[in-house]
């Protein structure tokens, strides 16, 4: 029987930097006369969430359901056509948890081979989420802490993404899973030796600082903002006005109150101590100011 264990998750909780992941890997492993703009990602990588192959899995018939263990039943079958698809490793999109529903799991292990975790600090998060569920700030806050929370295509593709911390404690803590973990802080600031080590130690593949340098060029903030304005972004939600809107580190200073911001700590402090320690005392103090 055909080894299937070829996926590579790019998994995050939505608005933490995944787009950006994957036109990185994109731009380096493509040739330059192939490199994709930003709505041709699916030349390059596939997600969880097309259609095409939820059809295929459901007979040839397209996908319709408002049933999670209808979803569950047939996304099964999706993700083994998904690693399928091509003959080696290659890299699937995923803002699902690693968790067990109905008795599957949702991220398969016999169709797993390793996962890239991009995670992005709540406080930054948190404006960004908002804008992409299309509602206020807190409402956005009450999602990030909702453990049941998901997200559904209108053809009823399900999103499991649950509270912010669980999603990382559930990626970052998942048994026997080769997991390379990657700060969108520090894609921000130290882009070079941060994929350096994802490409060189974690995927094990040659790093070519040409081809590197290139890469973070044509994948900056203000390059892929450039793409949005002049090309729109197919990946876009519907009422989102931007998809790219600030892509800086820091600006919960500027969109948060100490309210919200109190509200965050209190709700993800451990994970915070564990993965953003030097955010501890800034934000505690932001908070107190209220």
């Amino acid at each position: 029987m055909s080894d299937l264990r070829r996926i590579i998750w790019l998994a995050s909780y939505p608005k933490s930097g995944n787009t950006w992941m994957r036109s990185l890997l994109a731009h380096y492993f493509m040739p330059v006369e192939h490199a994709p703009d930003i709505n041709h990602l699916p030349n390059f990588t596939t997600g969880d969430v097309r259609k095409d192959f939820f059809k295929r899995a459901n007979g040839g018939v397209p996908f319709q359901t408002d049933s999670e263990e209808e979803w569950m039943r047939v996304r099964s079958k999706a993700l083994r056509l998904i690693a399928a698809s091509k003959p080696h490793h290659h890299f699937v999109k995923t803002h699902c948890q690693t968790i067990r529903m109905f008795d599957q799991d949702v991220i398969p292990p016999e169709l797993t081979a390793a996962a890239i975790y991009v995670m992005r600090n709540p406080f930054d998060l948190a404006p960004s989420f908002a804008r992409h569920q299309s509602c206020d700030i807190d409402t956005a806050i009450d999602r990030m802490m909702n453990t049941s929370m998901m997200t559904k295509t209108d053809a009823g593709i399900f999103e499991i993404l649950g509270s912010w911390d669980d999603h990382v404690n559930v990626w970052t803590q998942a048994p026997g899973l080769p997991l390379q973990v990657v700060r969108y802080e520090d894609l921000l600031t130290k882009p070079g030796p941060t994929m350096r080590a994802l490409l060189g130690k974690f995927l094990k593949v040659p790093v070519d600082t040409k081809k590197l340098t290139y890469a973070i060029k044509s994948t900056s903030f203000d390059a892929m903002k450039k793409q949005e304005d002049t090309l729109g972004f197919a990946e876009r939600p519907p009422g989102m006005e931007r998809f790219f809107a600030k892509g800086r580190a820091g600006v919960w200073r500027e969109d948060l109150t100490p309210a919200q911001v109190g509200r965050i700590r209190e709700a993800f402090l451990p994970t915070l101590e564990q993965w953003y320690p030097e955010m501890l005392a800034e934000t505690e103090a932001f908070a107190a100011a209220g």
